[in-house]
């Protein structure tokens, strides 16, 4: 059944998540079911899920492709239908998605949330929430969701995603109410052949996206298709080996913020743009003639609240690039443990085989280990909100002398 489904309809969307596509699956039948007014084994369909997994596996992909098979008229997610491209969209009416954009999701935005997914459905056959980053919700915000969890609304699912390596981040109290689907990292074999299938790319560049992408679907395709991304990872993995003199420490940590810095100002420009631009139009603060000074001045503030919230979610770009920068220096001093113990476990930089071998002749292990825990320690400080460049700075002090 499994792999017969995992081919078919919107759940081909999920690269190597056979097991998450059997348990949403059966829950989506079991939902069909329901709507039909026939019985249903208890626990067969739930209203609060919670998705997590590592980075990269596809946590917000398995949530919109859920939500679709919900809202499809055969119950099976067959991606034909006007409920499954609709909610696969983002469009349908009845499936609402709260991406933060800022670094947190604020106790008055998810108030507005929950009272809206109280209502009936209007189109479709349930009220689908899906809550990506379920980790940023603030202690008010996170109180306001228990609420709504506790005591749902019939026709209410809420899809939270959050994050394997820090599930703490999501309230306890919420987390005992959900029903737990755990993603795994994609196998590179997977990865590949979506790539070729799905995006067009040739199979040779694919099979080296896919076996340096740490198991990042999203960022195969990146490295596969945006040559920046390949020298921007070229220019971190250059690092470990090119801090040969003491000013190296600052040339480098220079690189890597301004690295970030300037992927969440081409990331957000247009995009920002576009925002202001729009919302002066709708506002009436462009227009001309007799009566427009208060709508001028209703339009300039509400700019300013947009450029706030723009600013927030800058910053949040920039620390996003940043970290997987991190994880690709962590992985590094990995791979130089792997190669100096012999272990033959894969390489999470095979391309770079030959740096590796030359480091792990270099350093001792024990070197090699507070190297990677300095990298660590720096992505813990940044999660802290440490500033970032002092963050940075002292890690590659601790890199340069192991």
């Amino acid at each position: 059944m499994t792999e017969a489904l995992v081919r078919a309809g919107v759940w081909k969307q999920l690269v190597g998540q056979e097991p998450a596509v059997e348990i949403l699956g059966a829950a989506a039948a079991a939902a069909a079911r329901i709507v039909d007014g026939e019985s249903v084994t208890p626990g067969a369909m739930t209203h609060a899920w919670l998705l997590t997994g590592p980075p990269g596996s596809g946590r917000s992909v398995a949530a919109r492709t859920f939500a679709a098979a919900l809202q499809c008229s055969t119950g099976t997610g067959c991606g034909g239908c006007n409920g499954c491209r609709t909610a696969a969209a983002g469009t349908h009416a009845d499936v609402r998605l709260v991406v933060p954009e800022g670094l947190s999701i604020s106790v008055a935005e998810m108030r507005a949330l929950v009272q809206a997914a109280a209502r009936r459905p209007s189109t479709g056959h349930w009220q689908v929430v899906i809550i990506e980053d379920a980790d940023r919700l603030t202690e008010g915000a996170s109180n306001a969701l228990l609420k709504a969890v506790e005591e749902p609304p019939e026709r209410t699912v809420f899809l939270l995603c959050a994050p394997s390596d820090h599930p703490e981040d999501v309230s306890v109290t919420i987390r005992s109410r959900c029903r737990l689907v755990n993603l795994r990292t994609p196998p590179p074999e997977a990865i590949a052949q979506v790539l070729v299938e799905r995006d067009g790319i040739d199979p040779e560049l694919a099979e080296w996206a896919a076996s340096v992408c740490g198991g990042h679907v999203g960022r195969a395709r990146r490295l596969a298709t945006d040559e920046n991304s390949r020298n921007r990872r070229a220019a971190v993995l250059r690092i470990p080996l090119g801090l040969r003199r003491p000013s190296d420490v600052f040339a480098c940590a220079d690189e890597l913020i301004s690295a970030a810095e300037g992927d969440a100002t081409e990331e957000s420009k247009v995009r920002d743009e576009s925002e202001r631009s729009e919302l002066r139009t709708a506002m009436g603060g462009d227009g001309t003639g007799k009566g427009v000074a208060s709508a001028k001045r209703a339009a300039d503030a509400a700019v300013r609240a947009l450029e706030k919230r723009q600013k927030s979610r800058a910053t949040r770009t920039q620390r996003d690039t940043l970290d997987l920068a991190l994880v690709d220096l962590a992985a590094f001093y990995r791979d130089v443990l792997v190669t100096s113990s012999g272990a033959g476990a894969r390489l999470n930089h095979p391309d770079h085989a030959a740096d590796i071998t030359a480091a792990a002749g270099q350093w001792s292990p024990d070197s090699t280990l507070r190297r990677l825990e300095a990298v660590l320690a720096c992505r813990d400080a940044i999660g802290l909100n440490v500033k970032p460049r002092i963050a940075v700075e002292a890690m590659v002090t601790t890199l340069r002398h192991g």
